[in-house]
């Protein structure tokens, strides 16, 4: 009976999905953001069906967009196309790989790799215009206050507090950072499962907050965009994540960088447009949330994991290559939730992997071998190629910067996780839209101010005081 009430239910996400393609895609991002909280707070005891949930709904969607309608996208970069053609048919292989013990654990491996890359063909067709493309972008960001404003609460709440709890499935024990001898600080979630999502979260809403900020716009919406970015920056240093601070520091910088070289004249323009932003944040930081970045401090200073960590994310790959030579365990082979659908569904256990893996790239190579994985990352540099060769073409400024920031955000995570991030894997399919979408936006509205412009013209002919007769 429970399965049959599951089945109906996961019929209905589908079909009501399926509707309206657009809204099922633009609530998959609120969903992604809502997810956590779900999962923690409101129906713990539904924590692993939540978790599909974004996922269901995207299905609706995709059933919409590429079957039931006759919306057909033309490929544009055959390269990709043809990358992306060659992992999935290996990935797949990959599915039915022994060592996993069940196809099954295969197919939820292969979520990861290959469910969202159908994203990119959507965007097109999901925005009409840069306007409604900076509308969804604006409302999404408004999202931050909230989950900002609870991760401070998290911060300064004690750790057995309601309010610091992971989702059923994750760790038990709140991780925490502090001083030592002193009152020990809960390393902040938001409304997100657990802190390596929170991260994510974080840099991408940082990165389309400097898209934003580094153009003219609105004192009303600089002062929000203002203010997001300070909650954005103190929430990071309250994850006590190294990894999402730096990638922070980095992502401006290389902003600021790139943007200078490319667009000289407009160099002192785009330092004074983050001037006073900066001013503001560092008083705001180290005036009231001064005891964040203590903690932050000395947790980076008494850990000197960094530099192995960093050099494991190289060498792996090439070290694990001995265990199964040309071959691979299997799509699903190194992620958490294949274990859970193990025991869930009484599968057969897989081969043993007899090494430590954290790091994607050594886990790549262990779930789909060598020739996997150069096709994985194969498809990945050609998607930084593709976006940076957008980033040269465009010529609107609001475009141009978002071309930006999807080129820095998929550089800065190339080898971080993304096959085990479901918070990532949205955004990341989502930015490599973008480089099917921005030209398309830029070429729709000059088409339309033409059009206008030949209108306008047209009718100042049969005007009888017009100069232009």
């Amino acid at each position: 009976m429970e399965m049959l009430i599951a089945a109906i239910a996961v019929l209905c996400i589908i079909g009501v999905s399926a509707l309206n393609w657009r809204g099922s895609v633009k609530a998959v991002f609120l969903i992604l953001v809502i997810e956590g909280a779900l999962r923690k707070w409101v129906l713990p005891q539904a924590s692993d069906a939540i978790y599909f949930l974004k996922d269901l709904v995207l299905l609706g969607a995709y059933l919409q967009y590429f079957i039931f309608s006759n919306r057909r996208f033309a490929i544009q970069n055959r390269t990709i196309s043809i990358l992306i053609i060659f992992v999935t048919i290996w990935c797949v292989l990959q599915v039915f790989n022994p060592s996993l013990g069940s196809p099954l654990v295969g197919l939820f491996g292969l979520r990861g790799y290959i469910f969202y890359i159908p994203l990119m063909w959507m965007l097109p067709t999901l925005f009409q215009s840069e306007q409604d493309l900076s509308k969804f972008l604006r409302f999404h960001l408004l999202l931050v206050i909230p989950v900002g404003l609870l991760g401070i609460a998290q911060f300064f709440s004690p750790t057995n507090s309601p309010i610091n709890v992971y989702a059923p499935s994750e760790l038990k024990e709140v991780a925490t950072f502090g001083v030592a001898g002193a009152t020990q600080f809960t390393r902040v979630t938001g409304t997100f499962s657990y802190i390596d999502g929170y991260a994510v979260y974080l840099l991408i809403c940082f990165g389309l907050l400097i898209a934003f900020l580094s153009l003219q716009q609105p004192r009303f919406w600089k002062l929000i965009s203002s203010f997001e970015l300070l909650l954005i920056v103190v929430n990071s240093c309250m994850t006590g994540s190294r990894s999402v601070v730096f990638a922070l520091v980095l992502f401006f910088l290389s902003f600021i960088v790139l943007k200078g070289l490319t667009q000289t004249e407009k160099k002192i323009s785009l330092l004074s447009n983050f001037l006073l932003p900066a001013i503001c944040i560092s008083l705001v930081t180290s005036i009231w949330f001064k005891p964040a970045i203590n903690a932050f401090l000395l947790r980076s200073n008494s850990n000197q994991d960094v530099t192995a960590r960093i050099t494991a994310t190289f060498t792996q790959p090439f070290e694990f290559i001995q265990y199964k030579g040309l071959d691979g365990y299997g799509t699903g082979a190194t992620q958490p939730g294949g274990q859970t659908l193990r025991r869930l569904l009484n599968l057969p256990d897989g081969a043993v992997i007899p090494t430590y893996y954290e790091e994607e790239p050594g886990r790549i190579v262990l779930e789909l071998g060598p020739i996997g994985f150069f096709l994985w990352y194969g498809l990945r540099f050609s998607l930084l190629i593709a976006i940076w060769l957008v980033f040269c073409k465009l010529k609107k400024p609001f475009l141009r910067q978002l071309a930006l920031t999807a080129l820095l955000i998929q550089t800065i995570g190339i080898y971080d996780q993304l096959v085990t991030q479901p918070t990532f894997l949205p955004y990341y399919w989502f930015f490599s839209g973008f480089i099917f979408l921005l030209p398309q936006l830029e070429w729709t509205d000059w088409y339309r101010e033409q059009q206008l412009l030949q209108q306008h013209n047209v009718s100042s002919a049969y005007l009888p005081d017009s100069p232009y007769q």
